[in-house]
């Protein structure tokens, strides 16, 4: 018999030996693997007096048995030093002098930490399997063949100068979930899989959330493998080239999908709460604006006579802060990229490129400041003789998570005993598109400062290993233990 609690005790009697490891309490299983079906043994060590002879008699060996008659007594957890020593691991892969990561997506180091990662989940027992634009899925096998998937995932690629944890930790929390089920000889009714969603953060190839998002339905593959990074290296060059345009069906049927994540935000290191029960994610609107001037002499061309996009990009900037500041606290502007061609100084720019990432929970209001930044553009064009474009570039609705992964993040937060508050993700990422065709959710865990995009990204190994805790009785919530 097996039963998880803190110590192991063997006894071997007439019929042959019994086991009983016994580790933290719990409510999932038992797990009978002894050679005798005599435990009267274990009734004399059995704590709180429950009596464990009488529902083994008659099972088969190596048959999970419903704990909920005896509850309390089993538990399954994490192994938070795993967890973080794998962790410092793949941050040892594109690694940066300051102590962050450079691993963006579709190269060589994403190749590497990718493979870092296969290796451990194959160690666990996982098949792989890759789909069309390079999301990568390790399935550990459930009892019910015809059960829907529990995936749990994030993404491996980072930011040009990212943290240790965005996204990474995630994934691996995935994978400590599975090896914790592996641990504890834990059988759940549906499979477990963990995904590494391709370029989620667009810092090299610009679409944000992009794998994610082909899986989806949201972006079609032809297009996406046409996006070109500044070399000129198109996503599909480097699909080919790594050997990722796998052949697992986009938008398959999940059971559920819930992804670990720093908050990168401040909001739970203020108020003291260890888990972050997130509830949704607001909208995302990425735009870039052109503004066309007429290029001109420096020195030759006097300043009233110029049609100079600058003076209309610093107008539109100028309104651009009046309208954030009119919509606080919930609206997000942020202008960047910005460029000018031709590239010199003396030269009055025949146009200037620039992005702004617009955020906000409301749909309506998203759709509001949407107009409002179109005619602030033009009105700043038009002052100085200039033409504009304004694309959208990236488009994400507001999402509601699926009430039940919700219920199931704060069921299990409540249960390990973790100071917990819902709270709404200020950050887009792979669950949003995930949650258009699957239930889906997250859980936040506080980040140093609130900062993340940044190589001093940093949170306590404490905070990764209740993030986990969390994850995994989620998952068991979801997926369900074998009857």
């Amino acid at each position: 018999m097996f039963l998880n609690r803190a110590f192991s005790w063997n006894h071997r009697g007439s019929h042959g030996r019994n086991t009983v490891s016994l580790h933290k309490p719990s409510e999932y299983f038992v797990h009978v693997h002894a050679d005798t079906k005599s435990l009267q043994s274990v009734r004399r060590l059995s704590p709180r007096g429950v009596d464990l002879n009488r529902e083994p008699l008659g099972r088969e060996l190596g048959e999970l048995i419903p704990v909920e008659r005896i509850h309390g007594m089993t538990d399954v957890h994490t192994n938070q030093g795993r967890l973080w020593s794998r962790l410092m691991d793949m941050a040892e892969v594109g690694a940066t002098p300051a102590g962050g990561s450079n691993r963006q997506a579709l190269s060589d180091d994403d190749r590497a930490g990718r493979e870092l990662f296969i290796g451990w989940a194959e160690q666990a027992g996982c098949s792989i399997e890759l789909d069309g634009v390079g999301n990568l899925f390790a399935r550990r096998p459930g009892t019910d063949p015809d059960a829907l998937p529990v995936v749990l995932g994030s993404h491996l690629d980072t930011q040009p100068t990212g943290g240790r944890f965005d996204g990474v930790y995630g994934v691996l929390g995935g994978l400590e979930v599975v090896e914790a089920l592996n641990d504890h000889a834990v059988e759940t009714r549906a499979p477990v899989e963990v995904a590494v969603w391709t370029n989620e953060e667009g810092s090299r190839f610009p679409v944000s959330m992009m794998g994610s998002a082909v899986w989806a339905g949201v972006l079609p593959l032809d297009e996406v493998r046409a996006i070109g990074d500044r070399s000129g290296i198109t996503v599909g060059d480097e699909l080919d080239r790594l050997g990722w345009a796998g052949a697992a069906a986009f938008g398959k049927p999940l059971g559920a999908y819930l992804e670990l994540h720093i908050e990168q935000g401040p909001i739970l290191e203020a108020s003291g709460s260890s888990i972050g029960v997130v509830t949704g994610v607001q909208g995302i609107r990425w735009f870039r604006v052109t503004i066309e001037g007429f290029p001109a002499h420096a020195g030759t061309t006097p300043m009233d006579r110029r049609h100079d996009p600058a003076r209309s990009v610093a107008d539109a900037l100028s309104g651009i802060y009046e309208m954030a500041a009119a919509h606080a606290p919930l609206v997000r502007l942020t202008p960047a990229m910005f460029a000018s061609e031709p590239v010199s100084s003396n030269t009055v720019p025949a146009h200037i490129t620039f992005t702004i990432d617009m955020r906000h929970p409301d749909a309506e209001t998203l759709e509001n400041l949407d107009a409002a930044l179109r005619r602030l553009v033009a009105d700043a064009a038009a002052a100085h003789g200039c033409g504009y474009r304004v694309e959208v570039i990236n488009d994400c609705a507001p999402v509601v998570f699926d009430p039940r992964c919700v219920d199931a993040v704060e069921a299990a937060a409540r249960r390990c005993g973790f100071v917990h508050e819902r709270i709404g993700s200020g950050a887009g990422h792979d669950a949003c598109h995930v949650a258009l065709r699957a239930p889906a959710g997250m859980i936040f865990v506080p980040c140093q400062d609130g900062l993340s995009h940044n190589e001093a990204e940093s949170i306590e190994p404490d905070a990764a290993g209740r993030g986990a805790e969390v994850l995994l009785h989620a998952a068991l919530d979801l997926a369900g233990t074998s009857p």
